[in-house]
């Protein structure tokens, strides 16, 4: 039915597009649920760990919730509010351990066990007058793996010193979960463990999530339509480091040539919100530009009115716009959405 209404409303071009959009609509509403379950975000966990510890009804849990939210006039998030229900029944999540897939969003005491898989250089700062290292690792186990930030002096020079190095497993304790990543202070704890983790989930996880859905710190991959597109930015580069320069001065290497660069912004619409996108330099062409229409204002106008209401998918990073207080997504990968296989998919489903 889908296909004889597109068929009916116009040309190929039309019919893309509109058969993409009414089968978007049908596939949202019909299995709304069923795509909801399978991409339980942060708070739904902590729900159903809440209910299970409690033997309520999850029902009965959501409720606590919102009469909690309500109480305090909304000034408390969904899972703030989901952490004080759990302190009032008595569930204490401080001593937990947990699968990495587990861990949610601003938690305090979060206790995992993980493989090493990637250690990044460690980094000085120099941030409102504080001055300090911090390094990065990657850690994995059998469901799933997260970035794990190291502020503490004394995490730091296990590092430095190789006392915990790339393919160790360790044990992590009392670290918070901040935008999908575990945070170590001094008052946390890591150590070198005896377990053995043979199988971990190495590659980067990426989340199907409708755009209502995602939280910064998320590396997700969704479908949505193009409804706007705004004009190119434009900015100078070192052509040895690749950082931004002004009036060909770089702050590392002086005066350098210079290359330009651009960066795209853009707006999502998935029928469930809009978000804001940013694409940088190659990103661009993904969209079907080249650089002469990237780099020039009037062949870009004339071709930015043809993407707009493409359907495609979009793979990338949600991260807060600490300038704006927004949410916005980094594209980093765009794909075609094939009719014929959502269709399918559709299909297998009723």
């Amino acid at each position: 039915m889908v296909l004889l209404v597109a068929n009916f409303l116009g040309g190929q071009k039309t019919r893309k597009k509109t058969e993409g959009f009414l089968l978007f609509l049908f596939y949202t509403n019909a299995f709304k649920l069923e795509f909801f379950i399978a991409n339980m975000d942060s708070f739904e966990k902590l729900v159903d760990k809440i209910s299970e510890y409690s033997k309520l009804a999850r029902e009965d849990i959501l409720r606590r919730i919102e009469a909690k939210r309500a109480k305090l006039s909304g000034l408390v998030s969904k899972e703030g509010a989901a952490q004080i229900v759990a302190a009032e029944l008595g569930i204490n999540f401080d001593q937990e351990r947990m699968k990495i897939s587990e861990v949610v969003h601003g938690m305090k005491r979060v206790n995992v066990v993980g493989k090493i898989i990637q250690i990044f250089p460690v980094r000085e700062f120099n941030k409102n007058g504080r001055q300090g290292k911090v390094v990065n690792l990657r850690i994995a186990d059998s469901s799933s793996n997260a970035k794990v930030v190291l502020w503490d002096t004394n995490h730091i020079a296990l590092v430095e010193g190789g006392v915990i190095k790339q393919e160790d497993v360790v044990e992590i304790s009392n670290g918070s979960s901040r935008e999908g990543e575990i945070h170590l202070s001094s008052f946390s704890d890591i150590k070198k463990s005896k377990e053995i983790l043979n199988e971990v989930v190495s590659q980067t996880v990426v989340l199907s999530k409708k755009i209502v859905e995602v939280k910064p710190g998320q590396r997700i991959k969704t479908r949505a339509f193009i409804v706007q597109v705004f004009d190119p930015r434009y900015f100078e580069v070192c052509s040895k480091c690749g950082k931004r320069v002004l009036e060909n001065e770089c702050k590392e290497h002086g005066k350098v040539d210079s290359n330009k660069r651009a960066l795209l912004n853009i707006v999502l619409d998935d029928g469930s919100e809009t978000i804001r996108a940013v694409l940088f330099g190659e990103q661009i062409n993904l969209l079907g530009f080249d650089n002469e229409e990237i780099f020039s204002l009037e062949k870009f106008f004339l071709k930015k009115n043809s993407i707009l209401g493409e359907e495609k998918f979009f793979i990338g990073n949600v991260r807060n716009n600490s300038l704006y207080n927004t949410t916005e997504f980094n594209i980093e990968g765009v794909e075609d959405v094939d009719i014929n296989i959502l269709m399918n998919e559709l299909e297998a489903k009723i």
